[in-house]
């Protein structure tokens, strides 16, 4: 029997079989979880609902999170099926393309900046207001982040606050609805080819540095991310929260190994 046998839990992002969200789903339907799954818009919606079918689901839901009724709208949509549910994967982020290359200070925008923290950080803590009071006890909320929250990557620009703010986040929802027997905790991935990741100039030459000087001297995987997200909605991390995990082959920890 899986470890996350009973569990019903709602994943967002799935965009295509590289979405970091898709290792997830993979490894919860590994561990025998019951999924629901959301779509941006109709042009996803084909595509989701075959994930969806992979993964033993017929529940695929609309969402478009930059419409806050949406959101609303999602949770109503899903107490259709689900009176109660056991987590959240919030696999959601986005920047005007515009704001992803060259000189932050004279790129950023006041536009790009809201709609990079409207749709990557607020629409976190929005999700979790919609759906609070559907969570079971011993719930487990997670979110996406990066390493470019803490340190300025070239071309991550704008979407380094945007992380920033998600992470902290993080701390303040956990710290709030912790008392209520909910946990919530961020996965900081390392750089993967994702259809996110390709609208960031120079992705492939950041992969190659990461494989260069990376403790684990590679990459890591959507399946190696799945297995701690699965982990971290299972009563197996019961006393994890607020956390900000790295899944990065260690690159975050390391310097000058290219000496």
């Amino acid at each position: 029997m899986g470890f996350l046998n009973g569990k019903r839990i709602l994943i967002t992002g799935i965009s295509s079989k590289l979405s970091i969200a898709y290792g997830i789903a993979e490894a919860m339907h590994r561990q025998q979880a019951e999924l629901a799954f959301t779509y941006q818009n109709n042009k996803l919606k084909n595509r989701v609902e075959e994930f969806a079918k992979n993964f033993d689901s017929k529940i695929t839901l609309q969402c478009d999170v930059s419409q806050e009724n949406n959101i609303k709208l999602l949770f109503l949509s899903l107490s259709e099926y689900w009176s109660k549910f056991d987590g959240l994967i919030h696999s959601i982020a986005f920047a005007p393309k515009n704001q992803l290359n060259g000189d932050y200070v004279n790129k950023v925008t006041y536009e790009g900046f809201k709609i990079a923290h409207k749709i990557s950080s607020y629409s976190f803590v929005c999700m979790v207001k919609e759906c609070r009071m559907m969570l079971n006890p011993n719930s487990s909320l997670i979110t996406l982040s990066y390493l470019g929250s803490k340190r300025a990557i070239p071309n991550y620009n704008v979407m380094g606050p945007a992380k920033a703010s998600l992470e902290a986040n993080v701390r303040y929802i956990a710290n709030i609805i912790g008392p209520e027997g909910i946990r919530v905790n961020a996965i900081s991935a390392g750089p993967i080819r994702t259809l996110a990741s390709s609208g960031i100039k120079n992705f492939r030459k950041m992969l190659a540095y990461c494989e260069r000087v990376a403790p684990l001297r590679r990459t890591v995987t959507i399946e190696e991310i799945g297995n701690l997200a699965a982990f971290l909605c299972s009563n197996l991390s019961s006393g994890i929260t607020g956390q900000i995990i790295y899944v990065d082959g260690g690159f975050n920890i390391a310097t000058m190994n290219e000496l």
